[in-house]
């Protein structure tokens, strides 16, 4: 970090409701989208407290405002549930830190947005599974959250990203990316666009159901990776979800196949030796049992039934978001590399294929934990 750019964290630090003297500055964690820092503030006698300061991904995120909206009234109802429920709603959910004018975002010279959360001390997450129970954990969690909120009315909130899982939608903008092929790069992937169309009857499964009314809508939070759970460093339990952005109305599948997309794989997002990637049944049974079982009975039975579609959908909706960023010069998400989302599409693709030859496995785990 150059020292103007450690002076205008300091600055835009200044605007927020943070006690003590700032002792320490850098950069956090290796989000695609937003640029985190945590900050250390020395309060005398009593220690340390740590802050995460974080600009929102404006190009992403184009209405912030109604972002923060939405994460304020998720993180109230939260605080309460955790209260009553006897739980610690400081380390069990994200908690915003007010700007000096009592707002939850600060809005730079730049027309940056800034908001900072207080950090969750003694928690680690993770951006591989290392044991079977740290993704039941996950899995508890991520569960949890469907039945903290469960009756909190969904379509209170706002859509962060409009049509994020509507995976038709995301066919036709690939489709797109393809016919205009902006970075001159669809020769070179013709297999990777042939996996997409051949597989275009799936992509209308869910957006189908959703119009006949056939799933109920819920409060989803749309980027369950792992490492959006805060893992206490002690207990080893799931702790806190973290990352709300893309916290809005959806399904309760949709959350369930990006924890499994994301964490049953066996090798890397980006991993370039596909021989490596497969999905692992150990592992889709452990976040499995720890999703059905955190959810408490909350879910539909076909809500359930359709947990390995979700799976599937997720995966293969992801791989063809990569793909379409790739094609159109690499505009949406962080790379660090030349290739970078075509990488993270063949994984996502080769996923979708193991998926494929271990469907019945995957429909029988279900249906042991929700008989």
């Amino acid at each position: 970090m150059t020292q103007e750019e450690k002076e205008r964290i300091e600055r835009i630090a200044s605007n927020f409701q943070f006690e003590g003297k700032l002792m320490g500055l850098i950069p956090w964690g290796n989000g695609h989208i937003n640029d985190t820092y945590l900050l250390t503030y020395g309060i005398g006698k009593m220690g340390y407290i740590r802050v995460i300061l974080q600009r929102m991904n404006k190009n992403v995120f184009p209405h912030p405002v109604e972002l923060m909206e939405n994460i304020v009234n998720i993180t109230t109802f939260l605080h309460k549930k955790i209260e009553e429920n006897g739980g610690n709603p400081y380390r069990e959910t994200l908690n915003v830190i007010p700007t000096k004018d009592n707002m939850p975002y600060y809005k730079d010279s730049d027309e940056d947005y800034w908001r900072a959360f207080v950090f969750i001390t003694d928690a680690s997450s993770y951006d591989m599974v290392e044991k079977p129970e740290d993704f039941y954990q996950s899995g508890l969690a991520f569960g949890k959250f469907q039945c903290l909120l469960a009756d909190f009315p969904a379509e209170k909130l706002h859509e962060t990203i409009a049509d994020f899982h509507n995976t038709k939608q995301r066919l036709a903008n690939f489709k797109k990316a393809v016919e205009e092929d902006a970075a001159g790069r669809a020769d070179e992937v013709s297999k990777e666009i042939q996996f997409v169309l051949d597989r275009e009857s799936d992509a209308g499964f869910f957006v189908d159901l959703i119009d006949k009314k056939e799933l109920p809508i819920r409060v989803t939070h749309n980027d369950t990776k792992l490492n959006n759970i805060m893992i206490d460093n002690y207990s080893g339990k799931g702790i806190c979800v973290i990352d709300l952005d893309t916290t809005m109305p959806g399904l309760a599948v949709y959350d369930f196949g990006d924890s499994i997309r994301f964490g049953a794989s066996t090798a890397k997002e980006d991993e370039q030796d596909l021989s490596k990637v497969s999905c692992s049944m150990e592992l889709f049974e452990a976040y499995t049992r720890g999703f059905i079982e955190g959810c408490d009975g909350k879910l539909t039975r076909k809500e359930l039934e359709l947990l390995p579609i979700g799976a599937k959908m997720m995966t293969y909706e992801c791989g063809m978001r990569f793909l379409t960023d790739y094609l159109q010069n690499d505009v949406y998400f962080k790379t660090s590399r030349e290739g970078h989302n075509l990488d993270r599409a063949r994984t996502q693709f080769k996923l979708v294929e193991d998926m494929e030859s271990k469907w019945e496995q995957m429909r029988c785990i279900v249906k042991k934990y929700i008989q």
